[in-house]
């Protein structure tokens, strides 16, 4: 198995990656808060975790990825008062646009997808531990940990307070020290739940150690997974009060490795919903395929902020097509699984385990794609060269998530159903144009659908088109 390094956000510094059990991962990825759809720092950090998925899997290792849905929040809440919809009519509808988006991104599975409002049993019993423990006390508003309890509380983050953090820890004069955050939010009207310790619901805090907890945790290993990862925004508070619950609570750390992916700015500031400037997925989805975006995301380093711009987007496009144009040229070719592409693989994989360096992996995907364009304008019937080009796309589309669209429908983004149908109907009358050999009619549909700015190719599979 090769060696694999990966930066640990904790330590600061890359590091040899070696699970705690041999040839097994947990990794655990904070998902969304399921009261809205989904924008681009949502797609950034699910490509992100996707590719360290994949890479894993291409090292032989057996990932258990565990990805949760935050489904109690207090925006969640006042989305209920604004629409009158219930919790389960909002979070469903999200989640099921989130998991349509995801797809469209080549996002796999994870393998446990919980959602906080099926794992209150497992908070309740982490908050029992912790005030069984004395390492958290009752107010009248909820139930909250001493952080004064956890000696090593700031060690995740490297911080105990910023500016940033504030409205993410709840102001409470009541509170001991107020970097103590409530477990549990006793007497909440408009969505609460029965607990023994007063019914309420649970903060966003613990959810989170809950359900790792629930899903991955054994006590008999010094840490609870292998892999926390998320977005640079949670390191703290929420990582380091993650941390600290499953600490106090269970005498265990909650990661060996913690993983966090960088911001999305749009016009050089921070994408968030309350600068107004977020850009939703759904909207680039609609202007761009899924493949092309997630290409584009992942051209830049996932520890570094990226700046999402259309120029950029259409440049990633372009190189993208250019794959997909190799694809075209053995199109028809079965994947001879006797062939392979060793050397190629080989550099990839080296490329992604050094901390997934895509711009290695690319520009090696680039120098393959020049080279194998240049053999084939040699002998373009060379089939062992077409089956060598066929394995190694099919690693590509393995390890990194593009190029697994058909050649000539990646070719077809952008073309409604009612245009498709028209098209296809055109096609059909042109080869029985052909048959009956009246190859003025051909000319004649051919040149009607250069008008439409559709390009046809007469190929041993039957006609083929494709947008201009």
């Amino acid at each position: 198995m090769a060696q694999m390094f990966i930066y640990d956000s904790v330590k600061k510094e890359k590091l040899l990656f070696v699970p705690q059990e041999t040839n097994k991962v947990k990794m655990y990825v904070c998902g969304p808060t399921v009261y809205d759809d989904a924008h681009l720092g949502h797609a950034r950090s699910a490509i992100v975790f996707d590719l360290l998925h994949r890479v894993l899997k291409a090292n032989g290792y057996q990932v258990t990825f565990v990805k949760n849905f935050t489904d109690i929040d207090d925006k969640i809440i006042h989305k209920m008062s604004n629409t009158g919809l219930s919790l389960e009519d909002i979070t469903e509808f999200y989640i099921k646009s989130y998991k349509g988006e995801m797809e469209k991104l080549n996002i796999l599975p994870s393998t446990i997808e919980p959602k906080a409002t099926e794992s209150l049993q497992a908070m309740t019993s982490l908050i029992d531990s912790l005030l069984n423990k004395h390492k958290a006390y009752v107010l009248s508003d909820g139930i909250y940990l001493k952080t004064s309890s956890d000696s090593q509380y700031g060690e995740i983050s490297h911080r105990i307070s910023d500016d940033s953090s504030v409205s993410r820890i709840e102001t409470n004069n009541e509170k001991e020290d107020q970097k103590d955050f409530a477990l549990w939010k006793f007497n909440t009207n408009v969505v609460s739940y029965h607990a023994h310790f007063g019914d309420g619901r649970p903060g966003w805090h613990c959810e989170c150690s809950a359900m790792i907890d629930k899903h991955l945790s054994d006590k008999n290993l010094p840490f609870a997974i292998d892999i926390h990862g998320g977005g640079a925004d949670l390191l703290f508070p929420h990582h380091e009060n993650e941390a600290s619950q499953t600490r106090l609570a269970y005498g265990q750390e909650l990661s060996k490795y913690w993983v966090h992916n960088g911001f999305v700015n749009i016009d050089g500031e921070k994408m968030s919903k309350s600068l107004g400037n977020s850009f939703f997925l759904k909207d680039a989805l609609r202007e761009y395929n899924g493949e092309v975006i997630r290409f584009y995301m992942l051209t830049s380093y996932y520890r570094s902020d990226m700046s999402f711009n259309n120029d950029d987007l259409e440049a990633s496009k372009k190189r993208l097509d250019k794959l997909y144009r190799l694809k075209k040229r053995v199109y028809g070719i079965d994947h001879n699984n006797n062939v392979k592409s060793l050397d190629f693989k080989e550099k990839i994989l080296n490329a992604l385990n050094d901390d997934l360096n895509t711009s290695i992996a690319f520009a090696t995907i680039d120098e393959f794609v020049t080279f194998s364009n240049e053999k084939l304008d040699l002998n373009p019937k060379d089939k062992i060269l077409k089956e060598q080009i066929i394995d190694a796309i099919s690693f590509v589309n393995e390890i990194l998530g593009i190029g697994l669209e058909d050649s000539y429908e990646y070719f077809q983004f952008g073309i409604s159903e009612i245009e498709k149908n028209l098209i296809n109907n055109l096609i059909s009358k042109r080869t029985e144009a052909k048959k009956m050999k009246n190859f003025a009619l051909c000319d004649s549909i051919r040149d009607e659908l250069s008008e439409m700015k559709i390009g046809i190719m007469d190929t041993i599979n039957g006609t083929l088109w494709e947008k201009l």
